[in-house]
């Protein structure tokens, strides 16, 4: 038996981000069963000092710094007639990394995560191939391209094109496919043509996400409706210009004392705007996000655009908060009728000047939530797929 290969377009590791949870979690949940080696994109420069956390779970460790920006990316991928999400994500130092230690070591599955990695595999490979696209990448792009014009429409269509070929290439060529949700794996069967296409969902570690744990509490005035996401990431850009625009104010009309907490790191320059309207607070990056979501009397995602599971929705829940989300972010995500679900700007502020309004029904909203993702996304239970996909047997547990 051979040990494992993980290539990540990011290190997964602290796991604060949408992408780091999903990596971690699964990097952590293959170490229990088979030695696992990491090599792995940084992109931020405190990534670079972190590799030792997961020295527990890893036995060789690699991080690349990513530095080539998006104009040459984008150069290259006009020249080679290659998708920018590849040629972004094109490196040499990272390649060798991948070719020295597949000769040194008996490695007998690589698990690629992200797209991105799959052209780090070797066109002949002796090593089972899993493929984790989490979402439908292609499908994003193409969302985008529909809403753009000019030569911005034109490059995101190009994108998207591109890079669906590119996928369904790679899903040819993987012994499985997966996402993190059937809608999401559903979506690719039916553009690619693809098989051997899996569901592997996100979970939720609800001894962390507790409102009963240990962390620092948040101090704040009024009725707080909070969001936490990365504030550099298009979706959450554009789901909380949508809201402080055009749905806070229909909320501060029946709930003057409101307040809105856009809470995560990289906030651009638009993010930071938005801090300038009444009752807007931009908090940047936070040592933990448990604190505001505690403090949170509604918790929002009011995405337009969003693929797959949430994982903000999901903590929301597990703090039990009342969460309010969009069809889109709720879309994928089994919350038996425990979160309120709006479409329109209407809908949206309704819900929430409702549990704004009625304190007892928002608790009892937040509480089922809870029990929901207790009983429904546990890593452990979400990530049992993969012993049958990699032929992996459960550890062994000590006796009682």
């Amino acid at each position: 038996m051979g040990d494992i290969l993980f290539l990540a377009h990011r290190i997964p590791y602290p796991p604060d981000r949408g992408d780091k949870i999903r990596g971690f979690h699964i990097l952590k949940y293959l170490s229990q069963r088979k030695r696992v080696h990491l090599i792995a994109f940084a992109d931020d420069e405190k990534d670079l000092k972190r590799k030792g956390g997961l020295a527990r779970y890893t036995g060789n460790r690699a991080i690349v710094w990513r530095s080539k920006g998006q104009a040459v990316a984008g150069m290259q991928a006009l020249m080679l007639h290659k998708p920018v999400s590849l040629t972004a994500f094109d490196n040499s130092q990272l390649r060798a990394e991948v070719d020295n230690l597949l000769a040194r070591h008996a490695i007998d599955t690589i698990f690629v995560f992200s797209s991105q990695m799959a052209q780090y595999v070797p066109q002949r490979t002796r090593q089972k191939v899993i493929m984790d696209f989490v979402d439908m990448d292609s499908a994003k792009f193409a969302a985008y391209a529909r809403s753009a014009r000019g030569p911005v429409g034109w490059m995101l269509g190009r994108e998207a094109r591109l890079l669906q070929q590119h996928e369904r290439a790679v899903a040819a060529r993987a012994d499985a496919s997966l996402f993190v949700s059937e809608a999401e794996a559903q979506l690719f069967r039916e553009r690619t043509g693809s098989e051997r296409v899996h569901v592997v969902e996100n979970g939720i570690d609800t001894e962390q996400f507790d409102p009963q744990a240990s962390f620092k509490r948040v101090d704040v005035m009024g009725s707080l409706i909070v969001f936490t996401g990365q504030m550099d990431y298009r979706p959450n850009i554009e789901g909380v210009t949508w809201f402080v625009e055009t749905i806070l104010p229909h909320i501060r009309l029946a709930h003057p004392d409101a307040r809105f907490a856009i809470v995560g790191r990289n906030p651009t320059d638009a993010v930071k705007a938005l801090g300038k309207h009444p009752g807007v607070t931009v908090t940047g990056e936070v040592a933990d996000v448990r604190g505001w979501l505690a403090a949170a009397a509604v918790v929002v995602a009011p995405l337009k655009l969003a693929r797959g599971i949430q994982n903000k929705v999901l903590e929301g829940m597990a703090m039990a908060r009342p969460v309010v989300a969009s069809e889109a972010a709720a879309t994928g995500i089994d919350h038996g009728g425990t979160i309120r679900v709006g479409s329109t700007v209407g809908e949206i502020a309704e819900a929430v000047n409702e549990l704004l309004s009625d304190r007892v029904k928002a608790a009892e909203l937040g509480a089922a939530a809870r029990r929901q993702v207790q009983q429904r996304y546990s890593w452990e239970a979400r990530l049992a797929p993969l012993d049958g996909l990699l032929g992996l047997k459960p550890p062994r547990r000590s006796a009682a």
